[in-house]
This record gives C-alpha cells, sequence and structure tokens, in this order.
C-alpha cells in the first residue's frame, strides 16, 4: 500500500514538474515520442522508490541520533541484521528486474528499423547530412529540400539515412528516437506526427565548425497541404542532379531553406556508393603490388599451371 502510494505520489509530481515544458522529448507530438516519454517516467519512478526513502531514511536518522539524544539506545556491538540485509538486496534486485524486462520489451517494440504499424502506407524519405546542413530527397514525389522537411499528419514515414562525409546524428526531439548518418552506409528510422505543427530538428553529433547552425524545421501538415507544397516545389524549382549536388556538398553554414523539383534518378544510391567506387582496384592491389616486387628483383611472375625450372 506504501509503495502504491508512493509511486502515485512520485509519479503525479513528475507529471506537475513536466506540464510546463514545450518542445524536446518531453513534450511528444507524435506515437513514438509519446512512447519514449512514458519509458522514461516508468523508470525514473522505479528508481525514486529506492532513492526518496533512502534520501528521507538519511535525514531521519540525522536528526534521531543528533547530538544530545542521550535516551537513544546506542549498541556499539551490533553487527548484523538479517531483516536489514534482506530489505536493502531485496528492494533494489526487484527493481532491476522489472527495469530489465520493461528495457527489453521496449527496445524491441521501439526498434527505429521496425516498421511502424499503421492503417496507411509509409512516406519515405532519403535523408543527407552534409556540412553542414541537411538534404532531404523525396524519391516518390520526386522533389527535394534543404534545411526543411515537410511530411503529411498520421502518415508513418520511412528516413532512409546516410552522410556526405562526417559522421552525424538526425534527430527529432518531439517525433521521437535519434539515429546516426555515416557516409557510405545506410541507416533507417521510422517515425510519424500525430498533430499538425513546426518542430525543431538537428543533428545531436558534433560535426565540425557549423555544427551549431545545422538544424532544420519538421513541418507535419495535412495530406493537402503536402500534396499543395510538392506541387509547389515542382514549378520553378531547378533539378537536383550530380552537377548540383557536387555544388550543394561544399560546406556552408547557416545555409538557407533551398527546394529542388526534380532529382537525377539514384542519386542517393549514388552517394552511399560513391565511396565503393574503386573497390575492385583496391583488392587486387595487394597481388599486383606483389607482381611488382617480383619484377623488381629481376624474376618472372609465373602464371598458373607453369611448371618451375628444376636444373
Amino acid at each position: 500500500m506504501f509503495i502504491r502510494s508512493l509511486k502515485t505520489a512520485a509519479l503525479s509530481a513528475a507529471v506537475l514538474a513536466l506540464a510546463g515544458c514545450e518542445g524536446g522529448v518531453l513534450d511528444p507530438k507524435g506515437q513514438v515520442g509519446v512512447d519514449e516519454k512514458s519509458l522514461i517516467i516508468i523508470a525514473t519512478v522505479l528508481m525514486l522508490l529506492v532513492v526518496i526513502p533512502v534520501i528521507a531514511m538519511t535525514l531521519y536518522f540525522a536528526w534521531k541520533y543528533r547530538e544530545g539524544r542521550e535516551h537513544e539506545i546506542y549498541a556499539p556491538k551490533w553487527a548484523h541484521s538479517g531483516k536489514i540485509e534482506t530489505t536493502v538486496w531485496l528492494i533494489p534486485v526487484v527493481i532491476v528486474v522489472i527495469l530489465g524486462v520493461i528495457t527489453w520489451r521496449s527496445t524491441h517494440a521501439l526498434d527505429p528499423y521496425q516498421p511502424l504499424e499503421h492503417e496507411r502506407d509509409p512516406l519515405t524519405v532519403e535523408v543527407v547530412s552534409l556540412n553542414w546542413k541537411w538534404l532531404f530527397i523525396y524519391p516518390e514525389q520526386g522533389v527535394a529540400s534543404v534545411n526543411e522537411l515537410v511530411i503529411p499528419t498520421d502518415v508513418p514515414v520511412q528516413f532512409k539515412i546516410t552522410s556526405e562525409s562526417t559522421m552525424n546524428s538526425f534527430f527529432i526531439p518531439q517525433l521521437g528516437s535519434q539515429i546516426y548518418s555515416m557516409a557510405g552506409m545506410e541507416t533507417r528510422l521510422h517515425l510519424i506526427a500525430n498533430e499538425p505543427g513546426t518542430f525543431e530538428g538537428f543533428s545531436a553529433n558534433y560535426s565540425g565548425a557549423g555544427f551549431s547552425d545545422m538544424h532544420f524545421d519538421a513541418i507535419a501538415m495535412s495530406d493537402a497541404g503536402f500534396e499543395n507544397w510538392v506541387t509547389k516545389l515542382k514549378s520553378g524549382n531547378p533539378t537536383l542532379d550530380s552537377k548540383r549536388y557536387a555544388a550543394l556538398a561544399k560546406p556552408s553554414e547557416d545555409h538557407p531553406i533551398e527546394h529542388f523539383g526534380a532529382v537525377s534518378d539514384g542519386l542517393f544510391h549514388q552517394i552511399i556508393h560513391k565511396y565503393m567506387q574503386n573497390y575492385n582496384t583496391w583488392n587486387q592491389a595487394p597481388s599486383n603490388t606483389t607482381a611488382h616486387k617480383s619484377m623488381k628483383h629481376g624474376s618472372t611472375p609465373k602464371h598458373h599451371g607453369e611448371a618451375e625450372d628444376q636444373s
């Protein structure tokens, strides 16, 4: 009964303390963010079940056995109590086990690679972190934008993420999880916005001089608004091809919002695989080096199946 009352009081205090928070992980606007906020609160309350009693008993014992309290029992030869030993070990062990079960379940339920269960098909957005800006490519719509992410409300979004060079971390706190972007690799993240609004997005991983300005607006709007935005991009904006991408990839700080009305086919995969272009040449380099060394010492490299001179 005491533990239940303490849990209710701690949860109420946490809710009241967080009621004024705006933005960030404690003010979620998407289902993933809501689940993560619940996990934070539950874990905090469970840990407070140990922390609060310890703090309370520390203050109580300091007051109870303060100087001048001669009538309190003094037992200098007291050494052990099975009840106390059981209590101080059993309660933390139970809490750790509960936290372990919650962590195991939530880790799988909130796996960023796992598609969200929803009645609507997901929208795919290809994300490229540049120095120091974000490029968003919409392969199904054939448009792209820089430092502006627009998504429809109540539609799951599948992010495919990579980097042009340095490692970054793609993070929209109010929508949920963050995940790293790495050159030559594709990471994935699934999020959803449950209500319209403009949410802050940024890189959570330091990546150089322009890092502080590497942020963007994540705008959730109605389906009609999203379609109008795509239509607007397609009219009067240039095509994002390899040449324009090369210019865009040059480092720049506080880059303004930029739109592209069309995107070259396969540009995102070209960005990922550009570091693999010379793989075959590199892979053959050791054998070529060996042959070069053999010829340098005056010997002729043997061909497969050639017999050695026995004389």
